[in-house]
């Protein structure tokens, strides 16, 4: 297997998992109160959101390119 395929395979994970903190983040109290009253997310968890994207499609990038 050639090594931009298991990169992009690492990025794939380490951007589910990312997403993953992201989604437990939202979740929490503070979060959910600070939505209610902004009616948005805190800017750290919007950076785990954007960062899990990114790091995602840079994964799937690396794992289908020849």
């Amino acid at each position: 297997m050639p090594q931009s395929k298991i990169i992009g395979i690492a990025l794939i994970i380490v951007g589910a998992i990312v997403l993953y903190f992201g989604y437990n983040a939202s979740q929490s109290v503070a979060e959910q109160l600070s939505e209610t009253l902004t009616g948005r997310y805190t800017d750290d968890t919007m950076l785990y959101f954007i960062g899990g994207a990114i790091l995602v499609v840079v994964g799937l990038i690396f794992t289908v390119r020849k």
